[in-house]
């Protein structure tokens, strides 16, 4: 399989479950406020977690014809765990959570209080998986595992911290995908985070036009997806850098608005606001 080959085939499996799902998306309980005010299907991004299962499903039944690399079928397994996961602790926040505590501290005073949000449980859930996912990926000392893991965890929290205005995360997502893209090739990492860069561009164009959103769901998974292609493909000094710099933007987002920065710097607005409906006209 080519990168090509598995960026359509995620594509496809995305459309092709948009087209036939939307009707369970009008559900009250998946239909949230965007920041327009207007109801939305939100979770949409669990489209692109079962597009990845069922490429990869239909992989793995392919490639029961002939032999198989463990080394290669072990890392799939692990990006598509890692999918997996991720996606079910996002889903959990969308559909459970009300917003009440935002941000990393917001959700840490409230179990310091006696009140678990779904977003602590996503905090911990996430730290959780992205330790077992860190240790199965590659191994290595307690120390290497921890930062591998924190690389996967702040991975897919930014991909969340990004989710502010419709297809944000998706481009910053597929902006990042290329040179991960470029790095992997066409090894197992590489076809495997195809498959997943795939289905988010399919989601991609109902995300801009704000017919859905993306929702933790998505962000998470396409998050983690891409720490866990990092940890797979790079070294472990720039993996332990990619990680530091994931901390500071962690940090940086406790007291500083990414949507006002973005919309301060020209490139960066002009990105933002590509596809997207025209900004409605203050009262």
């Amino acid at each position: 399989m080519t990168v090509v080959l598995a960026l359509a085939a995620g594509l496809a499996a995305a459309l092709l479950l948009e087209r036939t799902t939307h009707a369970i998306f009008d559900q009250p309980v998946l239909t949230r406020e965007n920041y327009r005010g207007a109801k939305l299907a939100t979770a949409s991004g669990v489209l692109i977690v079962v597009a990845v299962i069922a490429v990869e499903g239909a992989r793995t039944i392919v490639e029961l014809l002939g032999a198989s690399d463990g080394a290669t079928a072990r890392y799939r397994l692990v990006l598509l765990a890692t999918v997996v996961a991720f996606g079910a602790l996002g889903f959990i926040d969308d559909v459970l959570g009300d917003n009440a505590e935002k941000g990393l501290k917001g959700h840490v005073r409230a179990a310091l209080h006696g009140r678990v949000t779904t977003g602590f449980i996503k905090l911990g859930g996430g730290a959780s998986v992205a330790l077992v996912v860190a240790g199965a990926a590659l191994g290595g000392s307690a120390g290497r595992i921890i930062v591998d893991a924190a690389l996967i965890a702040l991975a897919a929290n930014l991909g969340n911290l990004f989710d502010r205005a419709p297809g944000r995360t998706l481009k910053v997502a597929i902006l990042a995908w290329i040179p991960i893209a470029l790095l992997a090739g066409t090894s197992a990492t590489g076809l495997a985070l195809a498959v997943v860069i795939g289905a988010a561009v399919g989601l991609l164009p109902s995300d801009l036009a704000e017919r859905s959103m993306l929702g933790d769901t998505g962000a998470n998974a396409v998050g983690a997806a891409l720490g866990v292609a990092l940890v797979l493909t790079v070294s472990p000094t720039t993996r332990t850098l990619v990680a530091v710099v994931l901390v500071a933007l962690t940090l940086a987002s406790e007291v500083v608005s990414f949507s006002a920065v973005i919309a301060r710097v020209p490139p960066l607005r002009a990105l933002d606001r590509l596809g997207r409906r025209p900004e409605e006209p203050a009262p």
